[in-house]
């Protein structure tokens, strides 16, 4: 094990946990269908500045489903589009939580997490997926006001857990996030989350020697 690694840092979703990557394919996961021009870019670009805004706590859970539904082309209800927000979050990704246990039991290494989210799923972490609540520090966007890939993020994480730089192997399943931690010194990988991510994670911390 490498003496330089002291807190290995998971993303959730897209990462230890399967979540949907598409308007289409949470409408589907919520049994509804997409309706309208919900589906196309300028709906699609208007939810991620709302979700931006809803991650680093600056909307209230209500104040999001009326405007996502307002921003989905005006065809669904607030309580629809709650419903699509719950069904977002699917499972964690098999192997997972032996992962998670393995390098707990190490004496000189702690895991983390940090993730991009907000107050209603990250309940979710101890009471629907598992994995999340074995890692010993637990960080979100919503909880630091912040949000990656910005800067800011990175040293408020870095604060918390009492290590920096190369000190932090960190794993993403987006390529802005990972650059992002690089130029802070951080080791990251990228997780593809469609090909099987715990093989990538164990093959990356051999690569860092962790494992």
């Amino acid at each position: 094990m490498s003496d330089g690694v002291r807190v290995v840092c998971f993303d959730w979703g897209g990462v230890i946990l399967r979540i949907c990557r598409s308007w289409a394919e949470g409408c589907e996961m919520a049994g509804l269908p997409v309706r309208g021009k919900s589906g196309q870019k300028k709906c699609i670009e208007a939810r991620r500045r709302l979700s931006q805004r809803y991650q680093t706590g600056q909307m209230s859970d209500a104040a999001y489903f009326k405007a996502v539904a307002e921003a989905s082309d005006g065809k669904y209800e607030p309580d629809e589009i709650e419903k699509i927000h719950h069904a977002w979050l699917i499972e964690d990704f098999n192997g997972t939580d032996e992962l998670v246990h393995e390098i707990n039991e190490m004496p000189k290494v702690s895991t983390a997490l940090l993730s991009n989210t907000n107050g209603l799923h990250w309940m979710r972490r101890e009471t629907d997926f598992t994995t999340a609540s074995l890692i010993e520090h637990q960080w979100a966007s919503h909880l630091f006001g912040l949000a990656k890939p910005d800067e800011k993020i990175y040293s408020a994480f870095e604060r918390r857990v009492s290590a920096s730089g190369s000190q932090i192997l960190f794993f993403d399943d987006l390529e802005d996030n990972i650059k992002a931690a690089r130029a802070m010194g951080w080791l990251a990988e990228r997780i593809d989350p469609e090909k099987d991510p715990v093989k990538q994670l164990r093959k990356h911390l051999k690569k860092h020697r962790v494992l």
